[in-house]
């Protein structure tokens, strides 16, 4: 039986990433966002112990999830992550500096603690990047027959709303001692372990993240709404990066540079003279984010 009980879940899995790949064309918008895997984005959240783990994991070439270049430098952007913590919601910011000047938003993990021991989370991608309610979340499929037993081999999957609270980044971030992570790096100053590559078409990167697809979902309709509320009024986006992507989803034109938001970016930081992108004096040391 428990030879059975494999091979059915092997199966399963197969299948749902061969019709994963089978949709490859479905899973494209035609915009920007496409090259930010917004599932593979919630896997390394997931995997994380803290921001500042997160943060060196999206800009990780061998997690293969980044392929953004929305500067169109020829590179692979550094993606920032801020979050936007108020009264207990956390709106975890994934942002890309486009100038010195210039910061656009591209997504936002929107997270609510709901107990003592239970909290409710999902990612939304930015409406210029990957056009209206781009929405993911967890999903974990309970398998079982109208009686909760096995009969004549076949099952029918439920799907449930996950439980984040396991998920050691989100202890993290409600820990007592917990300093509200934004990151130290900006425009051309990135840490050392960051090294620009060359982003591949959208097909190869596809293909690339689809095995990130089984335990997550897309949905239309905003859950945590205190969190989506906070991620909305501190919203980013950069003039220059409308105008070099003529092809993005046309958003609200409010707050559209940085500087003009309630959020931690007050405008271009000083230090370091700037250098070549990834080739700059390295910033402010990685070693944690600063007290808004």
């Amino acid at each position: 039986m428990k030879k059975i009980l494999t091979l059915i879940s092997a199966a399963l899995l197969s299948s749902g990433i061969a019709n994963a790949q089978n949709d490859a064309a479905s899973d494209s918008t035609g915009l920007p966002g496409d090259n930010l895997d917004l599932f593979g984005v919630l896997d390394l959240f997931k995997a994380a112990s803290t921001m500042e783990d997160f943060e060196k994991a999206l800009n990780s070439e061998s997690n293969q999830v980044n392929n953004l270049d929305l500067d169109k430098d020829g590179n692979v952007d550094y993606i920032k992550v801020i979050d936007r913590a108020d009264s207990g919601v956390h709106a975890i910011t994934l942002q890309v500096d486009i100038t010195d000047k210039e910061a656009q938003d591209v997504a936002v993990i929107e997270l609510e603690k709901t107990g003592d021991a239970s909290a409710d989370l999902q990612i939304v991608g930015d409406e210029d990047l990957y056009g209206e309610d781009y929405i993911v979340e967890a999903a974990e499929a309970e398998s079982t027959n109208n009686e909760g037993k096995f009969t004549s081999g076949f099952m029918q999957s439920k799907v449930v709303v996950v439980n984040v609270w396991v998920w050691p980044c989100v202890r993290h971030v409600y820990a007592p001692g917990y300093v509200v992570w934004v990151s130290p790096w900006r425009y051309r100053v990135y840490p050392p372990y960051f090294r620009p590559w060359r982003p591949v078409a959208w097909r190869v990167h596809h293909a690339r993240v689809v095995r990130y697809h089984v335990h997550y979902r897309r949905v239309h309709a905003h859950r945590v709404v205190r969190a989506h509320r906070v991620a909305h009024r501190h919203r980013v986006a950069s003039a220059h990066y409308r105008a070099n992507h003529p092809n993005h989803h046309r958003g609200p034109a409010h707050n559209n540079t940085r500087g003009k938001q309630g959020g931690p970016n007050k405008g271009p930081a000083k230090g370091p003279a700037k250098g070549p992108k990834g080739g700059g004096k390295p910033g402010p040391k990685g070693g944690g984010g600063r007290r808004r």
